[in-house]
Order: C-alpha cells, then structure tokens, then sequence
C-alpha cells in the first residue's frame, strides 16, 4: 500500500543512491564507460527505499535511524551485486570463462574488488549522512502523513 513514508524514503534512497554515484566514479579505473551507472543506483534506490525503508517507517525516532542505515547498506548491497553482475555479463560475453560457476563465482570477486574501490571516508561519510536524513525523513513522514 502506498504510504508517504515509502515515498519520502524511496525519494531520499533514490538520491543517495546518485550522490554515492557521482562519488565513486573518479574511483574507478580510468577509461571505465558508465553508461546508465548512476541511474541503475538511482532506481535501486528508489526500490530501496519503498520496499526495506518505506515498509519499516513509523516506529519512533531510534527505529528511523536504524532504517536509513539497514536501507543504505541494502542499497550498497543490491549495488555492488548489479554492477558486479553486469560485469561478468560483460565478461563472459568476451567467452573469459570456462563455465557457468566461473561465471557465478566471479559476479563475489568482481564485487568484493569494487567493494574495496569504493571502502573510502568520503563514501563512509555520505552513506552515514544518507541513512541519517533518510531515516528521520521517512519517519517523520509516517507520523504527520498518514
């Protein structure tokens, strides 16, 4: 059912998923091509937020912020899986592997290696700073928007 606190949290995801965005591509390697990299994390914000924040909202202030930091690190999570996973797509299509739990095994190695690109302060910071205005937002949307 739509809520105002699923759609203040999904919104609030949504952007921090483009600010981590726009922060982690001068940490990758250069000549990297995006593409749709920071819509991709926006949208899995967004979905974030509705489904893990938005559902989880209303439950006092202590219980907010708790929410922001589970559905930022939900959204870390379902980030580094897509982009992990687009980049294996990528790479077996150029047949660099043998077999198909080459493939798969390689989706938690491509993962772990962005998870320590991006492991940085300025990361940390956003994510922190993120979780707190997403969480007390969606909070306060659950209680005065009913």
């Amino acid at each position: 059912m739509p809520t105002a606190a699923r759609l203040v949290a999904a919104i609030c995801l949504g952007i921090v998923g483009f600010i981590l965005s726009e922060q982690i591509k001068p940490l990758m390697p250069e000549g990297t091509d995006f593409g749709s990299f920071s819509l991709v994390n926006m949208v899995l914000g967004l979905l974030a937020g509705w489904f893990v924040m938005g559902r989880r909202a209303g439950r006092g202030v202590v219980h907010g912020i708790n929410n922001g930091v589970a559905g930022v690190f939900i959204l870390i999570l379902w980030g580094l899986g897509v982009q992990a996973s687009y980049e294996m797509f990528r790479l077996a299509m150029r047949n660099r592997y043998d077999g198909a739990l080459e493939a798969l095994s390689a989706i938690i190695e491509i993962g772990a290696e962005y998870a320590v690109i991006i492991a940085t302060i300025p990361i940390a910071i956003t994510c922190v700073v993120g979780a707190l205005v997403a969480g007390l937002a969606a909070e306060y949307a659950a209680r005065h928007w009913r």
